[in-house]
């Protein structure tokens, strides 16, 4: 017991010794940079020419809620800045093309981050279509072909839809609205409401925030540097060139079919992502469009 006791006295002494010489804790001053309203905020913003009316106050403040969510979501802002450099040479002359204001490729942004991902209710590809909204706006959707995930494709079916919203509402910004909520929703919400404008709009919170996060991403993505995104033009993700090969005729293995084509299946499929199966099957003769790509393989 003696013994004992002698071991805790002697840790003791140690431990007020060693707290002696210690230096004294110092509390680390963090600089926080003070950020104004006036140094990120725009005095206007609009949408395909539409004005948005910042000098309403709930506007002004949905508006700023996006613009500080995404200046702060650094992995996806970066990797849409990159991603852009690759999409919108394809979305943009088809957007042009159907008369569809530039601003919709902001839309794609917002869906899919440009990137051919699954949502939870099943949308797929860019601009994320469910199954039967693909098939009403043209694209074939099966377990063998999916052109959801055809990028020309899909943006030509995005095109249809925006100008037949355009058509019904008058307004492209409600036509934006009706990609998140839907023909039959947005006018449901007009009618009771009796209202003609988005931005007069009680709505769920989804289609809420849905054209300020399109408004938002288009302001940063115009200005990157002003909200503290500089991406190298070397950085950004290149189209690659690639060789159209027309195919009208099942094929048997697409393995086999890459290799005939000197590449091999993994990126036979990230060029041409709309094949679903192991095999092209094609009793129809239908003509598609492959692309194998000349470099980066």
């Amino acid at each position: 017991m003696l013994k004992s006791r002698l071991v805790v006295v002697v840790g003791l002494v140690i431990f007020v010794v060693a707290c002696q010489k210690a230096e004294p804790y110092k509390a680390v001053k963090v600089e926080v940079k003070k950020e104004k309203l006036a140094d990120y905020f725009p005095a206007t913003i609009n949408f395909a020419g539409e004005q948005a009316p910042l000098e309403v106050e709930d506007v002004k403040e949905r508006f700023d809620r996006e613009l500080i969510v995404n200046k702060n979501y650094h992995s996806y802002t970066i990797l849409a800045l990159k991603r852009a450099n690759r999409s919108f040479p394809v979305i943009e002359p088809i957007l042009k093309k159907n008369g569809v204001p530039d601003d919709f490729k902001y839309l794609a942004v917002i869906e899919s981050g440009l990137v051919n991902v699954v949502s939870k209710a099943g949308a797929r590809g860019v601009w994320q279509f469910m199954p039967q909204t693909g098939r009403d706006m043209g694209l074939e959707v099966n377990d063998n072909i999916d052109e959801r995930y055809h990028l020309a494709k899909a943006t030509q079916a995005a095109c249809d839809f925006l100008l037949n919203a355009k058509a019904k509402f008058g307004s492209w910004t409600l036509a934006a609205a009706s990609y998140n909520r839907g023909l039959v929703g947005v006018q449901n919400l007009l009618d009771f409401q009796k209202e003609t404008s988005y931005y007069d709009l009680y709505m769920n919170e989804e289609t809420g925030r849905y054209l300020f996060r399109i408004m938002a991403l288009k302001e940063i993505m115009n200005n990157p540097e002003k909200f503290g995104f500089e991406v190298a033009a070397k950085d950004k993700y290149t189209m690659i060139p690639t060789k159209k090969v027309v195919v009208n005729r099942s094929i048997a293995n697409l393995v086999t079919f890459a290799k005939a084509q000197g590449i091999n299946y993994k990126t036979l499929k990230i060029y041409n992502p709309w094949l679903r199966s192991i095999r092209l099957e094609n009793d129809s003769r239908k003509k598609y469009i492959i692309e194998i790509p000349l470099s980066g393989f």
